[in-house]
């Protein structure tokens, strides 16, 4: 059986750890040219050096998704190493904690951490897909995924922006299928529950029993799980897929 991407290429954002870093070495596998980006190039060029000892091709790149220029940059840089974009997965976010020490509700979150969260999660996934989708319109073609949450499909406590730019992502998502189906490109979203990365290293420590508890499944999920449904859905196998927001999360979001 052939690989799933043979012949494509790929950018990932967020690839340098957790489902970013596992989904860049899933498309390598299936085939996939990549192009690893990260907020530093050497965080990138470790996942990248991995993929290439394992016989693929990848570059990193260094890109911050809340500058435009970075992002329209690493687009190109893309197109410049592998000669056309096919597939894209817009993952590079922030989780709560990292703009609030500890939970806080609606009524009580500061305006400037309200935007970080927002500029990162959901103006930084818009920024990628529009470079993402001009490139694409004129190649002819595409696929984009984009890395929402259960948190785009649920409403959970002390996460208001965090909430509030994973439905976006989940909005924006179905929104630019409709737009783009036309343009031979599919736009769909991953929405990861409880995964075990580096961003739920703390919520695991500290109420992992109780995260737990909640899930069907009665785990965390792995990276790899999440990639595995990214790959698919970046497939031609996935040809009649667009505007879907898949939950990825043991049954969380169906109790």
């Amino acid at each position: 059986m052939g690989r799933l991407l043979a012949g494509k290429s790929a950018l990932v954002t967020g690839g340098a750890s957790g489902i970013g870093r596992a989904t860049a070495l899933a498309f390598a596998r299936e085939g996939a040219q990549v192009a690893v980006a990260d907020l530093t190039v050497e965080r990138a060029q470790q996942a990248a050096d991995e993929i290439a000892a394992q016989g693929g091709r990848a570059i990193a790149l260094a890109v911050d998704v809340t500058d435009d220029a970075a992002v329209g940059a690493a687009v190109a840089a893309t197109v410049a190493a592998f000669g056309r974009l096919d597939c894209a997965f817009n993952n590079a976010g922030i989780a709560p904690y990292q703009v609030n020490s500890a939970a806080v509700t609606a009524g009580d979150l500061e305006e400037a951490n309200w935007l970080r969260l927002i500029d990162v999660n959901l103006n930084g996934v818009w920024r990628c897909l529009r470079h993402e989708v001009r490139q694409m319109r004129a190649q002819g073609g595409g696929v984009i995924v984009n890395t929402a949450s259960i948190a785009g499909k649920l409403g959970l406590p002390g996460s208001a922006a965090y909430v509030a730019s994973k439905h976006g992502v989940v909005g924006l998502t179905k929104a630019a299928a409709i737009d783009h189906a036309p343009d031979n490109i599919r736009v769909n979203a991953v929405c990861p529950g409880y995964i075990t990365t580096p961003m739920t290293e703390d919520s695991k420590r500290r109420r992992g029993e109780q995260i737990v508890a909640r899930v069907p499944m009665a785990r965390f999920g792995e990276p790899e799980e999440i990639a595995e449904a990214v790959v698919w859905m970046c497939s031609d196998r996935a040809g009649f897929v667009t505007g879907a927001c898949w939950e990825v999360d043991g049954g969380y979001a169906a109790r």
